[in-house]
């Protein structure tokens, strides 16, 4: 699974790996099963990361594209990133192209309508709206 990051998630995840890394090095006990299990996501998120390449400005959603849409029955549009998070101090949301709503939206033109099953069972329709690469005047 290819995953878009921008250069400073890029950064931050792999300061965390080195970080884990280190501190298992130094551990005595081995430490938790959690750590060696975060450590593997992020070898896998990091070996497969497609860093900073901006997509197309093409408005056709895909990772690394900064996504405004409409669900069907809210008047109000929501923007996410379509890819890893844009960071810890961004208020932009973001959904892996893997999630129910980015599988859903993936490969739409801007006013294409599609539908997607929450967890609950039911559809959801959404419309994309608008799609621009990561930075390019988009808020983050």
């Amino acid at each position: 699974m290819t995953t878009w990051l921008s250069e400073q998630d890029y950064a931050r995840l792999r300061a965390e790996l080195a970080e884990l890394t280190d501190a298992g090095a130094t551990e005595q006990t081995g430490g938790p099963d959690h750590r060696g299990a975060r450590i593997r996501t992020l070898r896998a998120l990091l070996d497969d990361a497609v860093v900073g390449t901006r997509p197309p400005d093409d408005g056709i959603a895909e990772p690394g594209m900064v996504l405004t849409v409409r669900f069907d029955d809210d008047p109000e549009p929501e923007t996410f990133l379509l890819g890893a998070s844009a960071g810890e101090d961004s208020a932009l949301a973001a959904y892996s192209p893997e999630s129910p709503l980015g599988a859903a939206v993936l490969g739409a033109r801007q006013g294409e309508r599609r539908a997607y099953q929450v967890p609950s069972g039911a559809t959801v329709g959404v419309t994309l709206v608008r799609a621009v690469p990561y930075g390019v005047d988009s808020p983050h």
